[in-house]
């Protein structure tokens, strides 16, 4: 449904976005990730037609958005960053504006409006102007608009900023609802919303697409991706330490003592090898009759990443 090929965009001497490629299938849902001025909301204006791309192609449901752009756009939802509204209207005005910007008219229109509000939880403010509202009512009241026509493609630049916990949890649970017929594609800085909505992300850096992949996969990119964490009572540091370093599937050993416990974090001397370190640290507390309180594996850290692809090298080296 999305097809972005070799996208370029310079502003001046600075090219903000470099040799970007991705595309998004209907019923995916990709999280753009990246650190400010990365060139996440740059990418996304170009989707969507509001910037034009230096070079590079933009595709959306198969028509060419540079020599097709109605029928491209027809397709698209949008939520830009920062969710501008006409501040001098009512909520049911503006949505009336942007249905009919939408072509939808009479009883179709009506109906669109109606979806919206109940979807977005508008019912409340519905005639109440917009320079009135709350960040997180004119968050929703710009993404209801975007929702209006029911598009096939969404491009949602950072859709729960601004809102209170439950109403985050209201718009990716939409989110991930819409996302079972639609192509979803939106920008976050939360990275617990990639994990709970996202079939797929992204991250950019300075322009330019650095990973791609399921969250999983990106996590198993992590340093501790596959490690066993174990803490275990009455139990000298220096044993557990030896212990664990003796077996045949361990690599490094990291063990500390904390009172009357030692906490331990093995890594695996392979991590093509799924759930051998696990069962052979069981094996080994349950011979040695350690009593332990925690044994688990990590599933890796979606934060290590990030931080490991977008943080520059001499900043890594200074935080280890």
């Amino acid at each position: 449904m999305i097809t972005v090929e070799n996208l370029v965009k310079e502003f001046g001497p600075k090219k903000a976005v470099n040799n970007v490629t991705f595309s998004v299938q209907r019923g995916e849902i990709l999280g753009f990730l990246g650190p400010n001025g990365a060139g996440k909301s740059t990418t996304m204006r170009m989707i969507t037609g509001f910037f034009p791309p230096t070079s590079g192609r933009v595709a959306v449901g198969g028509h060419d958005l540079a020599e097709d752009p109605i029928a491209a756009k027809k397709l698209i939802g949008y939520l830009p960053e920062s969710a501008p509204c006409y501040s001098d209207m009512t909520v049911a005005g503006f949505l009336g504006f942007a249905a009919e910007m939408r072509g939808l008219r009479g009883a179709a229109r009506d109906a669109a409006i109606e979806k919206a509000v109940g979807l977005c939880f508008l019912r409340d403010v519905l005639h109440q102007s917009v320079d009135t509202l709350s960040k997180g009512y004119r968050h929703r009241t710009c993404f209801a608009q975007s929702i209006l026509h029911d598009p096939d493609v969404l491009v949602l630049d950072e859709p729960t900023d601004g809102l209170d916990p439950n109403q985050k949890h209201e718009v990716r649970q939409l989110i991930k609802r819409m996302g079972e017929k639609k192509a979803i594609i939106f920008s976050t800085h939360i990275l617990e919303e990639v994990e709970a909505v996202c079939s797929r992300a992204i991250i950019i850096d300075r322009g330019t697409v650095v990973a791609n992949g399921t969250p999983a996969e990106l996590k198993a990119r992590s340093e501790v991706a596959g490690s066993v964490s174990l803490r275990v009572q009455g139990v000298a540091v220096d044993v557990v330490r030896s212990k664990l370093g003796g077996l045949m599937v361990a690599g490094r050993v990291h063990a500390n003592a904390t009172g009357p416990s030692v906490t331990a974090r093995i890594f695996p001397r392979d991590k093509s090898v799924n759930g051998e370190l696990a069962k052979a640290v069981a094996e080994l507390t349950a011979k040695e009759a350690w009593h332990f309180d925690e044994l688990h594996t990590e599933e890796g850290r979606l934060d290590e990443v990030f931080r490991a692809i977008t943080l520059p090298d001499t900043v890594q080296a200074k935080e280890a």
